[in-house]
């Protein structure tokens, strides 16, 4: 029987006694390998496909658990839906995460142990958070990442040792996060662990049991909705009712990272006339105080980042691309006008400003009624000074209505 060792009460630090593993399956602190086929099965109304259910390994590297609290916030689908198995198509998701688990120590990983051998009555996937960190430099009897101990010789298990017993068997490889994705910020510029993401580790050619190649969701951290959507989608594959969805070259859902922040930014317009703001708070766009939004691919601008709300320009924050592979060493010095931006934001100076004064003046044209022409005053009480047009910007509005109308046989 597998044993671990913990600290006897009242011991010092140094005596151990063994406690055996839990393998009761009645136990609620046993692993959930084990608990899990002893769950009733769910209603023939919502299972749908030939999966009942599947085991979602979260397995942690080099992380700030921010994606952890990202997913927690999903509302599309919940994470709670998720796992109680209350969306029809999905299967049900039993997950194994060192944060939410219930079961912990030998017992939690006795679940990773099962998985490699093969053992599950399930598929399974995993999701990995957090960057992976070179274990080939990390000292002859040292480790960056550990993650619980050999049953038979009490050897440290690595994070990274798990991933490369477990990938080959895995259903879907998702890295979730910047960090998990292309390194993010452990992996910057002069970091002593060769940080990397899971794309990288394992490889352009490895594929998953089921022939997929390793999923990338970006953040940091992620928008919620984007981590449980994309496990969703490639779920809804895996059960046979849904084609496999289109993932980009970098391995993105494509329907996610497609379009970049600018051309959703609720601050584009201001782009557009050549307006910019000099300072946080103000309402203009934020490309001259270090926004990077018109290059990065991220959909936060839209989605926001829970439940539709929130979000970097949606708050008056700039866009610091933390959703791109250049992250953060490419987009450094973060908080100052990019160099492009010299150039580009002066050029939409004159010409916006062009635009913007031509609009004005048929903005101008537009918010009098055809009753008030040929009035010099609004009807309204609160008008301040006289609003009809005169001189040469009457003329304009006269030719101008004349062109609109002219199919018309317009005056």
């Amino acid at each position: 029987m597998a044993q671990y060792t913990t600290v006897a009460p009242g011991s010092t630090h140094g005596e151990l006694e063994v406690k055996p593993l839990i393998t009761d399956p009645a136990d609620p602190l046993a692993p959930v390998a084990l608990r899990s086929p002893l769950r009733p099965k769910r209603s023939e109304l919502v299972s749908q496909g030939p999966l009942e259910k599947a085991y979602l390994f979260w397995i942690v590297g080099a992380s700030c658990d921010g994606c952890t609290i990202a997913i927690s916030g999903a509302t599309h689908p919940r994470v709670e839906d998720l796992l109680t198995g209350r969306v029809p198509g999905l299967p049900r998701i039993e997950l194994v995460h060192t944060v939410l688990s219930v079961e912990s120590g030998a017992e939690w990983t006795e679940n990773l142990r099962l998985a490699a051998e093969g053992r599950l009555d399930a598929p399974y996937l995993i999701f990995w958070e957090g960057s992976i960190m070179d274990e080939t430099v990390s000292g002859e009897h040292g480790y960056w990442m550990g993650l619980g101990e050999d049953p038979v010789d009490g050897r440290q298990i690595t994070s990274l040792e798990w991933l490369d017993r477990l990938a080959p068997g895995a259903a879907a490889v998702l890295s979730i996060g910047t960090c998990a994705c292309w390194g993010g910020i452990p992996a910057a510029q002069g970091n002593p662990t060769n940080a990397m993401g899971v794309m990288d580790h394992l490889g352009k050619d490895y594929r998953s049991a089921l022939g997929l190649p390793v999923i990338n969701i970006p953040g940091c951290s992620p928008v919620g909705d984007n981590i449980t959507e994309t496990a969703a989608a490639a779920l809804l594959f895996l059960n046979g009712l849904a084609p496999l969805p289109e993932f980009d070259e970098l391995g993105r859902p494509a329907w996610l990272f497609t379009e970049t922040v600018h051309r959703h930014c609720p601050r584009a317009g201001y782009y557009e006339e050549g307006v910019f703001a000099h300072s946080y708070g103000d309402k203009e766009c934020l490309v001259e105080l270090g926004c990077w939004g018109p290059v990065v691919q991220c959909n936060i601008a839209e989605r926001g980042i829970v439940d539709g709300h929130g979000g970097c320009m949606n708050m008056g924050g700039i866009c610091i691309g933390c959703t791109m592979p250049g992250f953060p060493d490419k987009f450094s010095p973060i908080y100052e006008r990019p160099p492009g931006a010299l150039l580009s934001t002066n050029t939409n100076r004159v010409m916006g400003g062009f635009i913007r004064r031509m609009r004005k003046l048929s903005q101008t044209d537009k918010m009098r009624s055809t009753r008030w022409s040929e009035d010099r005053d609004l009807p309204s009480g609160w008008g301040r000074y006289k609003t009809q047009p005169v001189g040469a910007e009457r003329l304009v509005h006269r030719l101008y209505s004349r062109k609109q109308h002219s199919h018309e046989g317009g005056r």
